[in-house]
Parts: structure tokens; C-alpha cells; sequence
């Protein structure tokens, strides 16, 4: 997939252009489903399948004090947008300028003016322009004085309910994995640099890797979970994780930055400086302070044994990894 900032940057194609527009934080079920709209009927029709992101989120920009926490840093939401079969992506810089373009101008200046699509994609709940004055029913109205059809998506519903990006970040927060999973059609994960940490795993009996996670991304619950780590070696290894503040020794719920470490079953090598993505499969118990380091020592030999049967039963069964 070609990724670029400005759709003048796009390579000449002489077939149309179909255009998918959103936010697509988490590329949960709800936009796989445009996704696959778009790249569907852009092949029946011999027509390119573009796509258009913007970065930062909206929010970011529009009430940075309440900004989402995101589900899909920018280059996971790429690699998760090629694998829908996307041909190219625009991540639009989205600034306080062009918050204030209005619908009517974003219309005719950025899609018809420089993308020229002959087909757009957007969801039900699609909004755009100054104060997201811009709805579907706007856009298809606009399109038909631009010269471009447009085709909204429905939702894909869970237990009657839209999937969205906000449930999914309030189910991840909250410790609930298998909600958050089902909505994204895989486990969520959090990715990051190993760096060297304190040691403490190793005399507890379990080393650990710790994540160095960049800023902004949405954290599951402070707990211990049984997770699906991809090392870059093409395949995952088993593993449990902590993330929290380490309480048993001396840490506070809420002072300072929560730790997310890992330790992989049956792995041996040196892991430091390598970027992990740890999947999160399911919560184990909440994190909690314990009288001793042997108290912890037996819990955490406990929860590595759970989260191995755990993962082997769900191995056996046939379950995805992510």
C-alpha cells in the first residue's frame, strides 16, 4: 500500500478513484466493513481503492484535554488498512486550519478538487467539515453536484449495539478483553521497545521484558493478563503480563507512569532494544498489593500457570491469536 500526506502525491492512474474517508482508529469490524466495501466494489468497477486517514485524531486537535486515548498508533492503523487489500492511503495532517474548513469547501477543494474520486466511502455516523457540520446526507448531496457518488456503510452490530472505537477503548480501560476482541475481530495489543528494567522479575523467578509503550495509546486495566507476544520472529510465543504500578513495592495506583512487562514461556534470548507487540488475550485478576515478596513470588508462579492452561486450551480450540 502507498501511504503519502498529500493526495497531489499520489502516483498517475488512469482508472477512477474510490475513496474510503474515517478516522479508523482500532480498523475495528465497523471499518473493516467499509474497508471491504470499497476495495470490493473498486474491483468490479476497475477503479483504484484510496483511502483517506487523518493524524493526529480530530480530537487531538479540537479539545486536547479530552483527546481519546488511542487504540492504533498511525503505523498499525496503516498495516491494518493495507490488509483490508487498500491500493493507497492519505494521512492528512489534520491542524486547527482544517477544522475550520467547511463541509462544502472540504468537498469541492479536497475531495472533488484534488482526489477526484468517482465513488465515496464513508460510515453511517461519518461526520466532516467546521464543527462536523458535514454528515452522509450532506455529502451525497454535495456529490451529486461534484460529480461523485457516494455509499454509506452500516454499522456491524454486536449484541444489537454499533460496534465503535469508544466502547471499545471504555471495554479495554475496564479489564474486559473479550468484548474489546469481538469488536475488533482480534485480541487489542500494545507495542514497544524493550528496555532494562529493575530486575525485580527475575528474582521473583519470572524475568521479564518491560515495554517502553510511546504516549497517547489506550492501556487495558492495571492487572495480569495471559497475551500473545509477537517478537518479529514470524510467530507468537505464549506469555503473562503485568501492567500497573507494582504496588508490593512501594508503587501507587495513579503516581506516576503504569509499567507493562512481560514474561515469554519457554523463550530464550536477549530481548533488549527488540520491539514487541503483546496481545492481550484475557485478565487473569487485578493487580494488588501483596504482605511479601514471597506472597508475590507464589502468586506470580500461580498466574504463569493459568495463563498457560489458559492459552493451550484456547490453542486447542482453534482460536485465532489475533
Amino acid at each position: 500500500m502507498i501511504v503519502v500526506e498529500h493526495p497531489e502525491d499520489l502516483p498517475p492512474d488512469d482508472r477512477p478513484a474510490f475513496l474510503a474517508i474515517g478516522v479508523f482508529d482500532g480498523v475495528h469490524l465497523g471499518h473493516q466493513r467499509l474497508l471491504r466495501a470499497l476495495t470490493s466494489r473498486a474491483r468490479e468497477a476497475g477503479a483504484r481503492s484510496l483511502a483517506m486517514t487523518f493524524h493526529p485524531h480530530p480530537g487531538a486537535v479540537l479539545d486536547p484535554a479530552n483527546a481519546p486515548a488511542l487504540l492504533t498508533p498511525l503505523d498499525e492503523r496503516e498495516r491494518l488498512i493495507a490488509a483490508q487489500g487498500v491500493e493507497a492511503l492519505v494521512v492528512l495532517p489534520f491542524t486547527a486550519e482544517l477544522a475550520h474548513v467547511p463541509a462544502e469547501e472540504f468537498a469541492a477543494g479536497w475531495l472533488a478538487g484534488r482526489i477526484r474520486p468517482a465513488s465515496v466511502f464513508v460510515g453511517y455516523n461519518f461526520t466532516f467539515g467546521h464543527r462536523g457540520r458535514g454528515t452522509p446526507d450532506v455529502l451525497a448531496r454535495l456529490g451529486a453536484e461534484l460529480g461523485f457518488s457516494v455509499e454509506v456503510i452500516p454499522p456491524v452490530r454486536i449484541d444489537g449495539r454499533a460496534v465503535s472505537s469508544t466502547d471499545i477503548r471504555r471495554a479495554v480501560r475496564e479489564g474486559r478483553l473479550a468484548a474489546a476482541a469481538r469488536a475488533l475481530g482480534r485480541p487489542y495489543s500494545l507495542a514497544g521497545k524493550v528496555v532494562p528494567g529493575d530486575g525485580r522479575g527475575r528474582a521473583l523467578g519470572l524475568p521479564t521484558a518491560n515495554l517502553a509503550v510511546p504516549d497517547g495509546l489506550c492501556w487495558p486495566a492495571a492487572g495480569v493478563y495471559a497475551v500473545q507476544v509477537d517478537v518479529g520472529e514470524g510467530r507468537l510465543h505464549p506469555g503473562v503480563a503485568n501492567i500497573g504500578w507494582r504496588p508490593t513495592f512501594g508503587g501507587r495506583p495513579g503516581e506516576g507512569r503504569e509499567v507493562l512487562e512481560v514474561h515469554l514461556f519457554d523463550f530464550s534470548g536477549n530481548l533488549y532494544g527488540r520491539a514487541l507487540r503483546v496481545a492481550f488475550v484475557a485478565r487473569l485478576r487485578e493487580e494488588r498489593r501483596f504482605p511479601s515478596a514471597a506472597a508475590l513470588r507464589a502468586q506470580v508462579a500461580e498466574d504463569a500457570a493459568a495463563a498457560r492452561r489458559l492459552l493451550a486450551a484456547r490453542e486447542g480450540a482453534g482460536a485465532p491469536a489475533r
